[in-house]
């Protein structure tokens, strides 16, 4: 198969696919770029940081498959994608474990003034006394989206010793997801009650028009006084400016950890970055070289499955007679 990868994948995964397979490599590249290629491509391949666009999609006659090697789907044309019968396969869950992990290092960073502390030391500064910490245990955590990254983070929370508030879109809601949560130790509540009450707020819903600056000005002035937020979501769903503000000018939040940003890439500054009690890491949540390595297994077998349907439905059929 003619297969147009549009972002970083494994090393092992490329490889293996280009024994058996025309392959294009084509790392985050602009629009115009994809489309040059994407003419005779069968298969595309992406992660986050690319758009994969209804004018690349159509650039490309040939194409049957779309893989996304992780979760969200906000680069893709969705609509266009289903008005072409493309078939879509997302690799959501190996990427959901380190996501879920980053969000217990960003806890406890924000709650011992990790960053800080290895700075300072760094310098020669004794702050041991200048400083105070605080346990996750006994805490609240809040889940905004208790799906398949949410739930992974407020299961842990669980294990932990938190107390785990979770809510999810009501177009989800099912008795099914109910049990399901309760039994990771998580009680589902209404959107308010987890605001409110979380002294760690951990966000993990789809960008979408219906969760675009989701969390704003109104939202974070409904937080508990000393509580954090974390994003590892999709940068859109907090307003940062918002956020900016109630950093600096109100008495609710105690700081905040951002993997993902309104303006990402190369070049481009938060305006949270000069915040002492925020932490900012460029979209690398699920980055660690156990999920893509198992992600990249995942596409392999997606590949090949892809190929044997394909050879499926080119087989001649044979009439009795």
């Amino acid at each position: 198969m003619n297969i147009l990868i549009a972002s970083s994948i494994s090393k092992h995964a490329i490889e293996k696919l280009t024994e058996n397979h025309d392959v294009i490599c084509a790392f985050n590249a602009p629009e115009e770029k994809l489309m040059s290629l994407a003419g005779d491509r069968d298969v595309i391949i992406f992660r986050s940081g690319v758009k994969i666009s209804a004018k690349v999609m159509g650039a490309a006659p040939n194409l049957k498959y779309l893989i996304r090697a992780g979760s969200g789907l906000d680069n893709l044309d969705v609509e266009y994608s289903n008005e072409r019968g493309l078939q879509l396969v997302r690799i959501p869950e190996p990427g959901a474990k380190a996501v879920a992990e980053l969000s217990f290092a960003f806890m406890l960073a924000l709650s011992r003034n990790l960053i800080y502390a290895n700075q300072e030391w760094k310098k020669g500064h004794w702050v041991k006394g200048e400083f105070k910490g605080y346990l996750l245990r006994g805490k609240v955590l809040g889940v905004i989206g208790a799906g398949n990254i949410g739930s992974l983070v407020g299961q842990m929370g669980s294990f932990w010793g938190m107390t785990v508030l979770g809510c999810v879109d009501d177009s989800e809601y099912t008795p099914e997801i109910k049990s399901d949560l309760t039994s990771k130790g998580i009680r589902l509540t209404t959107f308010d009650e987890v605001i409110s009450n979380a002294d760690y707020l951990t966000i993990h819903v789809p960008l979408m028009d219906s969760t675009r600056n989701l969390i704003d000005k109104n939202v974070l002035q409904k937080m508990k006084s000393g509580s954090y937020l974390i994003n590892l979501a999709r940068g859109g769903v907090v307003n940062e400016k918002d956020l900016l503000e109630e950093l600096t000018k109100g008495d609710r939040l105690r700081g905040a950890a951002l993997d993902v940003h309104e303006n990402e890439g190369e070049g481009k500054v938060s305006p949270l970055a000069s915040l002492p009690n925020v932490i900012l890491t460029p979209h690398m949540g699920a980055q660690t070289v156990d999920s893509q390595r198992e992600i990249g297994d995942r596409v392999l077998e997606e590949v090949d499955r892809f190929e044997k349907l394909l050879k499926q439905s080119e087989e001649p059929v044979t009439v009795n007679k």
